[in-house]
C-alpha cells in the first residue's frame, strides 16, 4: 500500500498517441539538428526556423488524443491522496486526459514566454517574428515556453521535494538518457522508495530500478496500477 506517488513520463508515453520522440529519425526532430531547434543559440541565430519548427508541432497536437496510458495515470490520480505527475512532454495529452496535479519540468508547446518581460502566456495559434507581447506590448520577444538544451528545468524544488517523500516511484517511457530526469530513480531509491520502471524496452537506467515491467506504456500502466493499491 503507497501513500505518496511521484510518476515521470517520457516521449514513450505520447508516442503511441501519435506523437514523434526526439529519438525519432537517428535523434533528428522532423530532419531538423537539435542545435538548430532546441536551443537558445539556435533562437538567437535562426528564430524564424525555431518558430516555425514550434508551430509545426504546435499544429499537430490537433491530430492526436489521449490513449489508454494518458487515461490510467488521469484515473490513479484520482484515488490517490498524494499523487503528483512529472512529465517531460511539452504536449497537452495529460491535460486533456484529465490530470490535474502535473508538472511541465520541459515546458508546454501550448505556452509562450517573453524574453523581455517574462510574462508567460497560453498560445494555440502560430508564433512569429511580428507577434506581440500581450503584457509589455514589444514586437517580436515571444518565443515557445519551452525547456531548451542548455536552460534549466523547470519546477526542480517541488520535483525533488517530491521524490524525497515518495514512497512510489514509477518512471513511463523514459530512455534514462536526459538529466536531471535521468537521476530521479536514485534520489527515490535513497528515499527508501519503491521503484518501478514502465517502458518499451529497458532504459539506460534500468539497473537501479527494483521492478521493470517492459512493453506498450498503453498496456503497461493500465495493468500496473490496477495491481497495486494506493492511499
Amino acid at each position: 500500500m503507497y501513500k505518496k506517488t511521484v510518476v515521470l513520463t517520457g516521449a514513450g508515453v505520447s508516442a503511441e498517441s501519435g506523437l514523434s520522440t526526439f529519438r525519432d529519425n537517428n535523434g533528428l526532430w522532423d530532419n531538423h539538428r537539435v542545435e538548430d531547434v532546441a536551443t537558445p543559440e539556435a533562437f538567437d541565430r535562426n528564430p524564424e526556423l525555431v518558430h516555425q519548427f514550434y508551430n509545426q508541432r504546435r499544429a499537430a497536437l490537433s491530430t492526436v488524443v489521449p490513449n489508454t496510458a494518458h487515461m490510467a495515470l488521469a484515473k490513479v490520480e484520482n484515488r490517490s491522496e498524494s499523487f503528483l505527475l512529472v512529465t517531460q512532454n511539452v504536449d497537452d495529452l495529460h491535460h486533456r486526459a484529465g490530470s490535474e496535479n502535473l508538472l511541465h519540468m520541459h515546458g508546454e508547446l501550448l505556452k509562450k514566454r517573453c524574453v523581455q518581460c517574462h510574462e508567460i502566456s497560453s498560445q494555440q495559434s502560430d508564433l512569429t517574428l511580428e507577434s506581440i507581447c500581450g503584457h509589455c506590448e514589444r514586437v517580436g520577444t515571444l518565443r515557445p515556453h519551452i525547456v531548451w538544451f542548455g536552460e534549466m528545468p523547470l519546477y526542480m524544488d517541488e520535483i525533488m521535494l517530491a521524490l524525497m517523500q515518495c514512497d512510489l516511484f514509477v518512471s513511463i517511457g523514459t530512455s534514462g538518457t536526459v538529466y536531471p530526469a535521468a537521476g530521479f530513480v536514485e534520489i527515490a531509491n535513497q528515499s527508501g522508495a519503491h521503484t518501478v520502471e514502465l517502458n518499451l524496452e529497458p532504459s539506460d537506467q534500468n539497473s537501479q530500478f527494483q521492478q521493470s515491467i517492459h512493453g506498450p506504456a498503453s498496456q503497461v500502466v493500465p495493468k500496473f496500477f490496477e495491481s497495486i493499491e494506493l492511499i
